[in-house]
């Protein structure tokens, strides 16, 4: 374990500290700490801050009721800059949006990798603005009977490919079932997060569950 003292703060007594999602790995935000901020961070296991505009510490969520509850805090290599990983109770921009990091500058056409997230932006697009000639537009103009429908169709594809142990048909399938289920989410107001953080509550309860098996 990294102890304070090693850490290298500059000459104003400041260490940048990267605030990620512990859940969905997003990065939040940047901020800096000094020793105080940082210390009564370990203590309350809620990210503090030192605001450099206002001179004084700053309790994340203090006013806004979004805290950052601290899952780990790490150190680089250099000791000069902290990563904290946090489950937030909302978001973590001022601006009311869950990053701060919310403002492409360049998005290459080549190496632009495909993610849920990403997917999922662009649904929640295509429920806004509704183009014409749109399959997903399609989907929420008719609105959540036929969403469910198109949910259980392929939830039946998935079964049949599977149950034939045609693993190229099956990855098909559930390809068009995890879309369907998304434009499911986006229509209900469900989010990534949301589902991510399910999954992690159970996964604590199931590993509690397997220590009680053992002991």
């Amino acid at each position: 374990m990294v102890d304070v003292n090693e850490l290298k703060f500059n000459e104003k007594g400041l260490i940048p500290a990267i605030v990620q999602d512990a859940i969905s790995n997003k990065v939040l935000m940047l901020a800096w700490m000094n020793k105080e901020s940082l210390g009564i961070s370990m203590e309350k296991g809620l990210t503090c801050f030192w605001s450099r505009s206002r001179a004084e510490l700053w309790l994340k969520g203090e006013t806004s009721g979004n805290y950052q509850h601290i899952v780990s805090i790490t150190a680089d290599c250099d000791r000069d800059a902290l990563l904290v990983r946090v489950e937030k109770d909302g978001p973590a921009c001022h601006m009311g949006t869950e990053s701060c990091f919310a403002y492409p500058m360049f998005l290459s056409d080549e190496r632009n990798d495909f993610t849920l997230e990403g997917l999922m932006q662009l649904l929640e697009g295509r429920k806004e603005t509704r183009p014409e000639g749109s399959y997903t537009t399609y989907l929420f103009d008719k609105g959540l009977d036929k969403i469910l429908k198109k949910v259980g169709e392929e939830c039946t594809e998935v079964i049949i490919a599977a149950k034939a142990e045609d693993k190229k048909e099956t990855i098909y399938e559930i390809a068009d079932l995890l879309y369907h289920v998304m434009v499911l989410m986006v229509q209900q107001g469900i989010t990534t997060e949301d589902i991510l953080r399910e999954e992690a509550s159970r996964h604590v309860i199931d590993h509690k569950v397997k220590q009680e098996k053992m002991t």
